[in-house]
């Protein structure tokens, strides 16, 4: 397949996410325990594109931020279930979640290089909300740290899936972070 018809295919296929729910906090609850932590990332267009996105942009920054860059948002995603755990909610968390793959996929758009402390930063800001979604989304009766496991075993997943697409070459990168800009806009017209 040519890349440009490839390039327009991810296109079509990322914009299709969000024909359905467009965000994983629906009210109702997957299985509880390690079950479903491992779901919750996977069931929301929004944290699906996010974690895939940090995993684009880490492999478009290369070298330390390649690991650094992911390692900070699952570290920070932890703080924010915690913080959730303990009764601590934060603001605007729907909002701020579609915020990050608003401002993800323009930085994949737009191939910004960042020194990688600024690149850790800006993924452990987002990830505080997202690890705060998580934890609010935990069912009742569910042993926190299985919970934890599940959702930072996707997370690390979802990353990997986004390092891995940086193999698809520059071009149908930046078409993917247009389409995950364009799903983040959505997304923040719908929270």
């Amino acid at each position: 397949m040519e890349p440009m018809k490839y390039s327009r295919m991810l296109a079509l296929v990322v914009l299709s996410l969000f024909a359905g729910a467009a965000s994983a906090h629906t009210g109702t609850h997957p299985p509880t325990g390690f079950a479903g932590g491992l779901a919750h990332p996977l069931l929301g267009v929004d944290h699906l594109l996010a974690m895939i996105a940090v995993g684009l942009w880490a492999a478009q920054q290369g070298g330390r931020a390649l690991w650094a860059v992911p390692a900070a948002f699952v570290g920070t995603m932890g703080l924010g279930g915690a913080l959730a755990w303990s009764g601590g909610a934060l603001p605007q968390v729907e909002g701020i979640i579609a915020l990050s793959v608003l401002v993800l996929g323009l930085l994949i758009a737009t191939r910004r290089q960042w020194p990688v402390a600024a690149g850790m930063a800006v993924a452990a800001a987002f990830a505080l909300f997202h690890g705060n979604a998580h934890g609010l989304e935990m069912p009742q009766a569910t042993s926190p740290m299985a919970y934890a496991l599940g959702f930072v075993l996707a997370t690390v997943f979802l990353h990997g899936v986004g390092i891995a697409g940086s193999l698809l070459g520059r071009h149908a990168v930046r078409l993917t972070g247009i389409g995950f800009a364009a799903a983040g806009l959505a997304l923040m017209f719908s929270a």
